[in-house]
């Protein structure tokens, strides 16, 4: 294989590969990105086995047909290295890979393409044609809440559940609950309901830009494929069971409250500075008219507001962790916030106003 390539037109592509490659690899060849030039250009690919990633790209010229695989580090470190703008004379001899930069030689170890691995689908999928933008969304308002590292290993990583004419992701940690609804066209019997892995999610948001631009998600079994502006990502998904999230929603909660959502936002960041650096605590005391938020810590300072409603129900002190109410409200886009509550020691439901694609699920903490 012998290619010239312009240094941003690699770069780019490297940049979002590189974050698929995994730092320490099981295989050594895991550390490498594939490359496979013809006259039409480049397709890069990287792999963690879990995930791979194939992404376009363009060359300046074709001088040599084939495939190889370089380091993806020490190539995407070379470009960021090199001056705008210089061209770049790739060239495999053997096991060794040159790098040609104007003046400047470079020398690389390879690895064959063959052995490098991918990811078999069966080709079952369901595939959902959605515009960029609206899947970013729905992404954005749900993936917070999944779990990190927890030992239920299906709570790190997010349900997507096609059913209805809906697709419906849902995500928890077991202490707050996401919920976001998007419309997509399916059969009305076609129904799909699989995890997929913290990882996938993450590279997903790289990947979709906020564009009306349609992207192809496809759902298997096992399996999803992600086509996006010529860039193809497939991932394996997380083999377990997603806890009822339906039985977690709390219904007939009798006390309501509708709230400036910035307001809200900033007066918790505030009162939030006070509160215990462990558990974040914050408590909400509701009466008439009145919303009170304070939080104090072990050195015995504290911190106050009171927010303006409209309300005229019984009174109730609850407390939250502050980061959970940070993070809804910055993920709903509506002026006002609506908070359903119904006792000390039940769960708050966070939506929009008259409802919305998202509902919000926040468990109490002990005052």
């Amino acid at each position: 294989m012998k290619i010239s390539v312009e240094r941003s037109q690699l770069m780019t592509p490297l940049q979002v590969a590189h974050a698929v490659v995994e730092r320490r690899q099981t295989l050594p060849i895991l550390a490498n990105v594939l490359i496979r030039a013809d006259a039409d250009g480049f397709r890069l690919s990287a792999t963690d086995l879990e995930v791979e990633l194939l992404i376009p790209g363009k060359l300046e010229k074709c001088l040599a047909e084939g495939a190889t695989t370089l380091p993806a580090r020490k190539l995407l470190d070379l470009c960021r290295a090199t001056p705008e703008g210089t061209l770049l004379t790739i060239e495999t001899n053997g096991e060794r890979a040159s790098v040609r930069a104007g003046r400047a030689r470079f020398s690389l170890s390879t690895l064959p393409a063959a052995e490098f691995p991918g990811i078999d689908v069966k080709g079952d999928e369901l595939p959902l044609v959605l515009s960029q933008r609206d899947l970013r969304r729905a992404i954005e308002t749900t993936y917070f809440a999944m779990a990190q590292q927890d030992v239920r290993y299906y709570l790190n990583g997010m349900l997507l559940e096609i059913e209805g004419g809906k697709v419906r992701f849902v995500a928890t940690d077991g202490h707050r609950m996401a919920v976001t609804d998007l419309a997509v066209e399916v059969p009305p019997d076609a129904s799909r309901r699989i995890i997929v892995p913290r990882k996938t999610v993450v590279e997903t948001l790289r990947i979709l830009n906020d564009v009306d631009t349609p992207a192809t998600l496809s759902i298997g079994r096992d399996h999803l494929i992600l086509s996006a502006a010529d860039v193809v990502f497939k991932s394996k998904v997380i083999d377990g069971t997603f806890p009822d999230y339906e039985r977690v929603i709390p219904r007939n909660q009798d006390k309501t409250i509708d709230i400036d959502r910035l307001a809200f936002r900033e007066a918790l960041g505030r009162v939030a500075i006070f509160a215990n650096e462990k558990y974040r605590s914050v408590r909400l005391k509701l009466e008439p008219n009145l919303l009170r938020l304070s939080a104090n810590n072990a050195e015995n300072e504290e911190g106050e507001e009171e927010l303006e409603i409209e309300y005229s129900g019984g009174e109730l002190e609850i407390g939250f962790n502050v980061s959970y109410l940070i993070d809804v409200l910055g993920a709903l886009r509506s002026d006002t916030v609506c908070l359903q509550l119904a006792d000390s020691g039940s769960s708050c439901l966070l939506t929009e106003p008259g409802g919305g694609p998202s509902r919000y699920v926040i468990m109490p903490m002990r005052l």
